[in-house]
């Protein structure tokens, strides 16, 4: 496994390069044929293609898909300071955790079963995306329209914490942009005929960080600001973009209302407002529910107390979660440090982790 892992990390795909993510896929694809999977290509203009594999299996029942990505958030060169190693128990290297390592599990997980059971128990499809970390906006139809299919979605993201808990819960996240319009002029010769879009933007975002409740889970984040042109002239336009994350599916409708009932102070300024909830949350259905307690089952076979956790990031486990699907996701590495210049997995836990997906695929 820890092979496999390496193998992946070391074909860097970052989202934005469609050559660089194709090259990972075909590999990819290389690999779940050598199982026996039947690959389907789903193209892409502007991202990586997206890869199914079908496996057939010995129950004529739904079947269960695994879910997951092979984009990563680092750009292409990040190897040559970031390398890939093995230091004791830990694998390190962009895109280890999140989540090639989930990749390398699903492909050993239906290996073992192949050869425990001279092929696999019930049919499974394989559906790894290419878009996920910038929002899954080509493979957000694909994934609803093989979850449609399945009798369970199992998503390979990483689990939650040094304790591996499955996540059962993930906040909806939603991304706006404010515009603000306001009217320019010579900061020295006529202060008093213009209007700011800066001064105005800044008493919006003080509106927007009021809407924060995070008792409730919801929670605003006013992250990057931009506007004006020059020091020496009043600023025409300035705009803000809003990560949003909401814990519950009806907090988006109202939260959106109360977003797009902002009024200008400056009544000589204009705002507009763009964007939307794009992943509605994942919420602890009994459909996740149910899930969860088979794994729970599964990891008490060899005296693992399976945690399950609630966390703030959302992930392609969302979308099928909102459609009502049994989803579990978190089922992949253990690790830290996603996104991060420390992102590493444990190697020690990959051994459980793979048995853990081997015992859902037969009992989802």
């Amino acid at each position: 496994m820890v092979q496999t892992v390496r193998e992946l990390v070391e074909i860097e795909s970052p989202s934005d390069d469609k050559p660089a993510v194709d090259k990972l896929g075909a590999v990819l694809a290389e690999k779940f044929a050598s199982l026996g999977g039947g690959v389907r290509i789903h193209p892409a203009r502007d991202f990586g293609d997206h890869l199914q594999i079908d496996f057939p299996g010995a129950r004529k029942i739904k079947p269960v898909l695994l879910l997951g990505h092979f984009d990563t958030v680092y750009p292409l060169g990040t190897l040559a300071n970031m390398q890939c190693n093995v230091s004791g128990d830990r694998l390190h290297g962009p895109g280890a955790l999140d989540m090639k390592s989930g990749i390398a599990l699903m492909w050993h997980a239906i290996a073992a079963l192949q050869g425990w059971n001279e092929g696999l128990p019930r049919p499974v499809t394989v559906l790894l995306v290419s878009d996920e970390e910038v929002g899954s906006v080509s493979s957000r139809r694909i994934i609803e329209t093989l979850a449609k299919k399945s009798a369970a979605v199992l998503v390979l993201e990483a689990a939650a914490g040094r304790k591996g808990a499955v996540k059962t819960q993930r906040k909806g996240v939603g991304d706006y942009t404010l515009k603000v319009k306001g009217i320019a002029s010579h900061a020295g010769l006529d202060p008093g005929k213009g209007h700011s879009a800066i001064v105005e933007l800044a008493r919006q975002i003080t509106a927007i960080a009021n809407l924060n409740d995070p008792d409730r889970g919801l929670t605003l984040n006013p992250g990057v600001i931009r506007g004006g042109t020059r020091s020496n002239v009043v600023a025409a336009g300035a705009s803000v973009e809003i990560d949003v994350r909401i814990r519950k599916a009806q907090q988006a409708a109202a939260l959106d209302r109360k977003l797009r009932a902002l009024k200008p102070f400056d009544k000589h300024c204009s705002l507009e407002l763009e964007g939307g909830i794009n992943r509605m949350p994942m919420e602890r259905s009994a459909g996740v529910v149910s899930l969860y307690k088979k794994a729970q089952q599964i990891a008490e076979q060899i005296d693992w107390n399976l945690e399950e956790a609630s966390v703030g990031g959302g992930s392609d486990g969302n979308f099928t979660a909102a459609m009502g699907i049994p989803t579990l996701d978190g089922l992949g590495a253990v690790g830290d440090g996603a996104h991060a210049l420390h992102e590493h997995i444990l190697i020690s836990e990959l051994p459980r982790r793979a048995l853990l997906l081997a015992g859902m695929i037969e009992e989802a």
